[in-house]
């Protein structure tokens, strides 16, 4: 099972390296993780392309500023994991986040599987637990089901099956 990362790129020198950094590292090593530079007027898209020489697992593409949804669905058009996951670049992974996802979804296949995080405010890192698994709905039963649970609206604590 391959899994695709998708990081939207934009005014994020300070952060982008820890988070490319996370996904690199993953001890789960079927990925590919995809930069999308927006049109970023800092170093963020050097920093993307310096990453793509170091490992083949990067894909970087270079957009003009068009949003994060923009962003995110450039990334979706090259994708070619089994499922994909974004990440924000402020953001990043635990070293066996990608495991993990993996396990759960080896036992318990499914087009959308909704994981646990943790929230980190200044000095307070609290675990959000929540464990959805979501199979062969239709889009609108899917949003509906996803509305119910607060933490199920963003699209960053998710693993979607790409070809669902």
């Amino acid at each position: 099972m391959k899994f695709t990362i998708i990081v939207p790129v934009y005014k994020c020198e300070k952060t982008l390296t820890k988070c490319v950094d996370s996904a690199i590292n993953q001890t789960y090593k079927n990925l590919e993780i995809i930069l999308v530079d927006d049109g970023s007027p800092d170093n963020s898209p050097q920093i993307c392309n310096e990453y793509a020489k170091k490992d083949e697992r990067i894909k970087v593409v270079h957009q003009k500023n068009n949003g994060v949804s923009s962003a995110r669905n450039a990334g979706l058009k090259i994708a070619d994991g089994d499922y994909v996951i974004f990440v924000d670049s402020d953001d990043w992974l635990e070293e066996k986040a990608i495991e993990k996802i993996y396990i759960s979804l080896k036992s318990n296949p499914v087009d959308i599987l909704v994981y646990a995080y943790k929230k980190v405010n200044k000095n307070k890192i609290e675990m959000v637990e929540n464990k959805v698994l979501i199979k062969g709905k239709t889009s609108t039963q899917l949003f509906d089901e996803l509305i119910d649970n607060y933490y199920s609206i963003v699209i960053w604590n998710k693993a979607y099956k790409r070809n669902s």
